[in-house]
C-alpha cells in the first residue's frame, strides 16, 4: 500500500497541499506511552497518557449535563510529519467543554475523518490513502473489527445511513463514493457499490472529480455526493435491501465554486453549501420526492479578504435558527441567522477560532458545545453555544492534538 506521504508527492491530495500552507504550527505530539498490551488480532493498542486520563465508557450518546464525562475521538493524519500516530482518544467535560487527552488508538492509517454507528456502538474511520479504506472499531473495548477498500484513493468522508445498514463514503482522488453494508456487530461487508462522477467536466483549475461528502437526506430517501473537482452535488437513490445506487438528478454550482461540505435544515426543505475555492455559501431547496437540488447564489462566507480564505464545514442546531461556517485562513466561525423557515441565511458576524485552520466542527450531542479541529495549530477548540441567540464562547485552551483533523464528540 501506498502510504499517505507518498501519495502526497504523486500529487493526488488536494486537501493537504492546502493544510500544509504556511507550514505545520505548534505541532504537540502525545507523551510518549507505557506499553501497550498486545492485539494481533485486531491490530488495535490503546496509548494510555496517565491512569487519570481515562476515556469514559464509549458507546452511549450523552444523555444530559449530568452524565460526567464524555467520550472524544480525533482525527489526524499519521503519514505527514508532526501527525498522530491513530485515533486520539480524549474525554471532555459537557459543563466546562475542558478536554483531557486519554490516548491513542493505533492501526488505523491516516483516519482523516470518523463518524459513529447510530447505536453508539461502533466507531468508523477513513484511511485517507491511495489504496483507500475504511474501518470499523467496536467502542466498548477498542477493538478493530478490519477494513475494507472503498475502491478508490484519498477517502475522506464517510457516515452512517440512519437504517444502521450502510456505510456511505467520499473517495476525493478518484472522484467516486461507495457503499458498504454494516452487520449486526457493527462490521463491514465487501463494498456493494462504487460510482465514479465521469461527467459534468472538472471545473476551471480541477484536474479531475473530487468527492469530498456523502449524507443522507432527511427524509431519508436519498443520499447526495458533493463534489468539489466537478461543481457538483449527485442526488443518487440507494436500495436499501441491495445496497446499490441510482443516479437520480444532478444540481451545479457556479463555476470554479468547489463544493465542499452541505448540511441539511431539520424542516427538511432546505441545505446549505460550503463552497471551499471561491470561499462562498449557497442556500439550496430540496425536493425530498425527487431528491432534486437547487442551489441559490453565492452568499459571504464572513471572511475579511485579507488572507485567502477556504470555508471548510457548516452545521446547523437542532433547532434551526443558527447556523455556523469553518473559516480555514480567516480562522474564524461565521454565524449566520437561519430566516424563513430555512429558506435565508443572515450573517450575523465571526469569532476567531484561537487556532489555525479549522478544518473540521462539530456539536456536542446536546448542541451546547461546538468543537473545531484546527489542523495547523494542531488544536481542539471548544465553545459554548448560547441557545438563545446563537453566540460562541470560548471554553478556555484549546487541547493540543496533532494534526488535527476531525473532533468527534459523543
Amino acid at each position: 500500500m501506498t502510504s499517505g506521504a507518498e501519495a502526497s508527492r504523486e500529487g493526488w491530495s488536494r486537501r493537504r497541499f492546502i493544510g500544509a500552507l504556511g507550514g505545520t504550527a505548534a505541532v504537540v505530539a502525545v507523551p510518549a506511552p507505557a506499553a501497550a498490551p498486545a492485539a494481533p488480532e485486531s491490530s488495535r493498542t490503546t496509548t494510555p497518557e496517565s491512569s487519570a486520563a481515562k476515556a469514559p465508557a464509549p458507546g452511549a450518546r450523552n444523555k444530559g449535563k449530568d452524565s460526567g464525562p464524555r467520550p472524544l475521538y480525533l482525527g489526524t493524519y499519521t503519514s505527514v510529519d508532526g501527525g498522530g500516530t491513530g485515533i486520539g482518544l480524549a474525554a471532555y467535560d459537557a459543563t466546562t467543554g475542558q478536554i483531557t487527552g486519554a490516548g491513542t488508538l493505533t492501526g488505523v492509517a491516516d483516519p482523516s475523518y470518523l463518524t459513529v454507528h447510530p447505536d453508539g456502538r461502533t466507531l468508523y474511520a477513513v484511511d485517507e490513502q491511495t489504496a483507500g479504506a475504511v474501518t470499523a472499531v467496536r467502542l466498548a473495548d477498542r477493538k478493530v473489527l478490519g477494513a475494507r477498500s472503498t475502491g478508490g484513493a484519498g477517502p475522506c468522508h464517510l457516515s452512517v445511513h440512519p437504517t444502521g445498514r450502510w456505510l456511505l463514503s467520499a473517495n476525493y482522488t478518484s472522484g467516486s463514493v461507495a457503499v458498504h453494508p454494516i452487520d449486526t456487530a457493527g462490521a463491514l461487508g465487501e463494498r456493494t457499490a462504487l460510482a465514479k462522477h465521469s461527467s459534468p467536466q472538472p471545473g476551471p483549475g480541477q484536474d479531475g472529480p473530487h468527492a469530498h461528502q456523502f449524507v443522507t437526506s432527511p427524509d431519508g430517501g436519498h443520499v447526495l455526493a458533493v463534489d468539489l473537482g466537478t461543481d457538483t452535488v449527485y442526488t443518487y437513490r440507494l436500495d436499501t435491501t441491495k445496497g446499490t445506487l441510482t443516479e437520480v438528478s444532478q444540481a451545479h454550482t457556479r463555476a470554479g465554486a468547489g463544493p465542499r461540505s452541505l448540511t441539511f435544515h431539520p424542516g427538511g426543505r432546505y441545505a446549505y453549501l460550503a463552497n471551499e475555492v471561491d470561499d462562498t455559501i449557497a442556500v439550496c431547496a430540496y425536493t425530498p420526492a425527487t431528491g432534486a437540488l437547487s442551489i441559490g447564489a453565492p452568499q459571504s462566507s464572513g471572511s475579511t479578504g485579507s488572507t485567502t480564505n477556504y470555508p471548510a464545514q457548516i452545521l446547523v442546531t437542532s433547532n434551526g435558527a443558527y447556523a455556523y461556517l469553518a473559516n480555514r485562513g480567516d480562522n474564524t466561525l461565521a454565524r449566520y441567522a437561519v430566516e424563513a423557515d430555512g429558506a435565508r441565511l443572515r450573517l450575523l458576524g465571526t469569532v476567531p477560532v484561537s487556532g489555525d485552520f479549522p478544518r473540521q466542527i462539530a456539536f456536542s450531542p446536546d448542541g451546547t458545545l461546538l468543537f473545531t479541529a484546527n489542523q495547523k495549530s494542531s488544536t481542539v477548540s471548544v465553545f459554548h453555544v448560547d441557545a438563545g441567540t446563537g453566540q460562541l464562547r470560548l471554553a478556555g485552551e484549546p487541547f493540543a492534538s496533532p494534526v488535527a483533523v476531525c473532533a468527534l464528540p459523543l
